[in-house]
């Protein structure tokens, strides 16, 4: 399984380690994911998504339907 929310379409990004003698090793800044669950009142069912500290946010902000609708018309969900 990819490391990408299902929701924004964050992944994760690439940068550099860089020492106190400036010697540069390649890294990875992993998104802060999670599993949920979601209860879609409008279909009357569970929905399980992997979303990230952000999109969670945005679903307490907006309400899940608002969210996915928005997610649909970007082409994160199917």
């Amino acid at each position: 399984m990819s490391k990408v929310c299902e929701i924004t379409g964050k992944r994760a990004m690439f940068g550099n380690n860089v020492s106190f003698s400036i010697n540069k090793t390649r890294r990875r800044f992993n998104v802060n994911l999670s599993k949920k669950r979601f209860y879609i009142p409008e279909e009357d069912r569970w929905v399980t998504l992997k979303v990230s500290a952000k999109a969670l946010k945005t679903i307490n902000k907006k309400g899940i339907s608002a969210v996915l609708k928005e997610a649909k018309a970007q082409g994160f969900i199917k």
